[in-house]
């Protein structure tokens, strides 16, 4: 049995900016009897602070993957009520907030990308540095695996997917040789397709920008888990569940996540009325406040503790008054 299927976190799991995200949330969950959401719970950490510090809170924790449920549930088990773990992906929040007889929340986290769970459990096939089955999958118990990919996509699918999700300048020549090599041997394994795509790229393009497997691996993963299409679907419903005062942070890893945040956010930031009114209309004034001016970085204390840190980009946002789609994402 390996260390994560016990009841405690890892040794080395450090939540990313934690003290930044409980300090932006904090004023808009000192309430008796306030909510937030902690939409990517992953092993806890993030909540367990927030529970920690602020004594007036209740937090219901959402995440798809049922192994990081169950150490989540064990670590914040002496919270008590104030804390509920729910198996469900980001997306489905507005239900969630539904089914516990709410119709907003005071906060809401999102901590996106791979946990450090799923990238330290080698057999669940996320990482290029140890052989497993690839897999790839956040909720082991539905959907396609990496290897159903590789193994049924058409030529011009993974092209697509790698290009796209990966950013990968090689994706063409990845794709034709993950096709050709297929029709010998069904892709089943990490080492079988990081040999396949570090054979692909041209050796001056190795010298620089880690692992040459690496966009290859974000791309699959993205595509496994629908990550993007969630999340764009995610972040307007997220803020629609917001009371007006609540709060929304949301760390990225990568620029496609950051994009689709930074472009949801400043939608709310934005007067939308024509150009050239005389007056301002209430209905189009900004019900979005920014927090943060931009994204937070991880410092360097920080990226001397956790190297993982790294990639962080953090927004925040309060809502300060009813958008036009309003009460219509919730049931």
């Amino acid at each position: 049995m390996s260390q994560h299927s016990q009841s405690q976190p890892p040794q080395q799991h450090f939540p990313v900016l934690l003290q930044k995200c409980v300090d932006l949330l904090k004023p808009a969950l000192t309430a008796r009897g306030s909510v937030m959401i902690d939409g990517t719970l992953g092993l806890g950490g993030h909540t367990e602070a927030v529970l920690t510090q602020i004594p007036t809170v209740t937090v219901i924790g959402i995440d798809r993957d049922q192994q990081a449920l169950g150490i989540a549930k064990n670590r914040l088990a002496p919270f008590g009520q104030r804390f509920l773990a729910v198996h469900a992906t980001y997306d489905q929040m507005p239900r969630v907030i539904a089914a516990q007889g709410l119709t907003r929340v005071d906060g809401i986290l999102l901590d996106l990308g791979i946990s450090s769970l799923q990238i330290d459990e080698s057999a669940r096939g996320f990482s290029y540095a140890k052989d497993a089955p690839l897999d790839m999958r956040m909720d082991q118990s539905a959907g396609p695996t990496a290897a159903n990919i590789l193994n049924t996509y058409d030529e011009a699918s993974l092209k697509h997917i790698l290009y796209t999700y990966g950013e990968e300048k090689f994706a063409p020549k990845i794709a034709h040789l993950i096709v050709t090599l297929r029709d010998n041997q069904p892709w089943e394994t990490t080492a079988q397709l990081a040999q396949a795509v570090d054979n692909a790229i041209p050796h001056k393009a190795k010298k620089t920008g880690g692992h040459p497997a690496k966009r290859t691996f974000q791309a699959l993963r993205i595509e496994v888990n629908q990550e993007l299409s969630c999340l764009a679907d995610t972040i307007p419903a997220a803020i629609d569940c917001l009371k007006v005062g609540g709060r929304i942070v949301v760390e990225s890893y990568q620029s496609l996540e950051d994009r689709i945040v930074k472009r949801e956010f400043a939608k709310g930031f934005t007067d939308s009325a024509p150009v050239g009114l005389p007056q301002q209309l209430p209905e189009h004034a900004p019900y979005l406040k920014d927090l943060t001016r931009g994204a937070i970085k991880a410092d360097k204390t920080e990226l001397a503790q956790n190297s993982r840190a790294a990639p962080v980009r953090l927004r925040a946002a309060e809502r300060i008054r009813e958008s036009a789609r309003g009460s219509q994402v919730l049931p």
